[in-house]
């Protein structure tokens, strides 16, 4: 890897002028970058896609001294692109196996794996004080968070990045000089409404969350959970209370066929019944086993092979799919969903009111793609491939490895740049899925810290809330936990402290905070009324923070859901994810910044321009802002921090 050039500090904002040199860009080193490399103790979180490539590329760089942290087991999966596992280790620890494959080709430097949670007690701040970087490569924002507040306790830099098939980015974030990762909002998946779910979709996103959230979980999970599925039979003086419960003696297959009857067919007859929903929308039709398995009804089950001796349980196996990538007819989708009831109830009736859906579960993918596609039919959507389906269902971008490379690649210029104290020549760069000025690499100038930031710059947060109905552990789930991501709260009142997590409590301590969370505020130790300060503190990661309390006495159910409002932080942002897996972001931001979108047009010093005019198109825009949780694995992450969105103050 080539050491970073060092272009004029104050010459460009974006390194996209003419002749500008990109920052992948050959340049000599300064022989201190060397010795930096050399002497350099790097903490790397995250062994899979963008981690792979990364511990690759420092070990190459020179760097000698590595600690590797990752929670997760290698899957065949992960095997087209995180190139340091081959099929012998599936099974086995990402950082014990990676840290073994470096060894054979740099045999004479230290690595040290850890096969563990980076929120374990055991990676504290003083464990984070040892080393001189921290690098990411993590795939979720409760870590991140997590790891970003370490390293602000630890002042110990660190440098975050995410990739999104095409699309990635890296960032530098040093305390007092850069803003810090939870300086802007982050974005959050696309939610849908209830009756758009359950009587009218349009797309077939809508199709996979019904068959995932409502029937799935009907069927397989938790049977005490809150359900949207119409229970109620058509016969309406029958004594059964839930059309979903099995008769004592019924048969396996006639309970398969009532279930797929009552949901693709006689819920759709009920909802066509409400003319009103129907004036200007396509009307659906219901679906019968009787029309698209005519054989089945028969025969009074399957009139196919359903031999299944795989290790797995897969209806696609049983049925001689073999082309996850094919569309299945409607007469397949629906040999498949049966097959895939029948083989969860043989071969996992164990595991039935326990079960969540897993995109990794092949038979839960193939059940749920069967399910979205019966019912996308019905309303006239596109059927699609268990491929495009499962990545829908899961929030999968499919990784690139060449998007993993590349970002690696700046993740150790970057880390050398902070090695050797040149904040000057930090970048924020995105790797674009399209040219942008004939680069498809943007840098961009870091931000100075948010000074609304709570967490790096300790500013006090406002939350009103009715403190005579509202429990305390309704704040401490709701906001202290959920929204400002602590892990172990302390809460104090004053000098009264009426909450604390964690190991190491006495019996009557732990007694008595249960007791204050039943409590509403009013009624705590120390009353919280009007004007009250609270004093919330995580320990594990030396976060502090303080909420001033505002009693309101009214909520708008709609907007206000949780019957509190905490403003002064920074809130996420909606994302939105289509039936083709593009993203399209629908920004909102809570963050007490005004907006102002421009930096500096390197073609005319002192000049502003909008970034999206650089950008040149909203495309590229989103490849800077595009983003969603996704749960595929490592490599597919979070991408944030749009500079677009927030006006930053750039670092002189």
């Amino acid at each position: 890897i080539p050491f970073p050039p060092k272009p004029n500090p104050r010459r460009l904002k974006t390194l996209a002028s003419a002749g500008a040199p990109s920052p992948m860009a050959s340049a000599a080193a300064p022989a201190s970058s060397e010795e930096a490399v050399k002497a350099a103790k790097v903490l790397m979180v995250g062994a899979g896609g963008i981690g792979c490539e990364l511990l690759k590329t420092l070990a190459l760089s020179g760097f000698s001294d590595i600690h590797v942290i990752d929670l997760d087991t290698i899957e065949v999966s992960n095997l087209n692109r995180q190139f340091l596992f081959r099929k012998s280790h599936v099974g086995q620890s990402k950082a014990h196996v990676a840290r073994d494959a470096i060894l054979k080709f740099r045999p004479n430097i230290n690595i040290e794996s850890h096969h563990a949670n980076v929120k374990d007690a055991q990676f504290n701040v003083d464990f984070f004080k040892q080393f001189n970087v921290v690098l990411n490569g993590l795939d979720n924002l409760d870590a991140r968070r997590h790891v970003n507040r370490l390293c602000l306790a630890a002042e110990v830099p660190l440098v975050e990045s995410g990739t999104t098939g095409f699309l990635g980015q890296v960032t530098v974030h040093v305390k007092g000089k850069t803003e810090c990762y939870e300086c802007q909002p982050k974005p959050i998946p696309k939610s849908y409404p209830v009756c758009t779910i359950t009587s009218t979709p349009s797309k077939f996103v809508h199709c996979i969350v019904w068959a995932k959230e409502l029937l799935f979980a009907k069927l397989f999970g938790d049977k005490n959970q809150d359900n949207d599925l119409n229970v109620h039979s058509k016969d309406g003086s029958s004594s059964k209370l839930d059309v979903f419960e099995r008769d004592v003696d019924e048969d396996l297959d006639q309970y398969a066929q009532r279930i797929y009857d009552h949901v693709f067919g006689y819920n759709i007859e009920v909802a066509l019944e409400n003319e009103e929903t129907w004036k200007n929308r396509r009307r659906p039709n219901p679906v019968y086993i009787r029309d698209t398995l005519p054989e089945a009804v028969k025969q009074n089950g399957s009139s196919w092979d359903c031999s299944n001796d795989h290790e797995e349980p897969s209806a696609m196996a049983s049925l001689g799919l073999t082309n996850p990538q094919e569309i299945w007819t409607l007469a397949e989708n629906s040999r498949v969903l049966l097959e895939a009831f029948k083989l969860f109830f043989e071969k996992r009736e164990k595991e039935i009111g326990n079960l969540v859906f897993d995109k990794d579960d092949q038979l839960a993918v193939e059940f749920v793609t069967a399910a979205a596609n019966i019912r996308a039919h019905s309303f006239g959507i596109p059927l699609h491939s268990l491929f495009e389906a499962k990545g829908v269902a899961g929030n999968i971008v499919h990784a690139v490895a060449t998007t993993n490379a590349i970002i690696a690649g700046l993740i150790v210029i970057e880390a050398i740049k902070v090695l050797q104290d040149d904040y000057k020549n930090y970048r924020m760069t995105y790797c674009l899925e399209h040219p942008t000025k004939k680069l498809l690499l943007m840098p961009v100038e870091p931000f100075e810290p948010n000074p609304s930031c709570y967490v790096c710059s300790e500013t006090p947060l406002l939350l009103d809330v009715n403190t005579k109905v509202t429990k305390l552990k309704e704040v401490i789930d709701k906001i202290i936990k959920s929204k400002l991501g602590m892990n172990l709260p302390l809460v104090m009142i004053g000098s009264t402290l009426v909450f604390e997590d964690g190991d190491g409590l006495e019996e009557d301590e732990a007694a008595n905070y249960a007791l204050n969370l039943e409590k509403v505020l009013a009624e705590l130790p120390a009353p919280v009324i009007n004007g009250t300060k609270l004093t919330v503190e995580d320990f594990q990661q030396e976060l502090s923070c303080s909420i001033n309390i505002k009693h309101r006495e009214e909520f708008d159910e709609e907007k206000e859901p949780d019957g509190m409002v905490l403003s002064g932080w920074s809130a996420p942002v909606e994302k939105q994810i289509n039936s083709n897996g593009e993203n399209k972001s629908a920004a909102s931001s809570s963050s007490a910044r005004a907006t102002d979108d421009t930096v500096e047009d390197p073609s005319k010093p002192g000049m502003k321009r909008k970034l999206d005019e650089l950008l040149e198109t909203k495309e590229n825009c989103d490849a800077s802002s595009s983003a969603q949780v996704v749960e595929d694995d490592d490599d597919c992450t979070m991408l944030d921090g749009n500079p677009a969105l927030i006006k930053k103050k750039r670092l002189q």
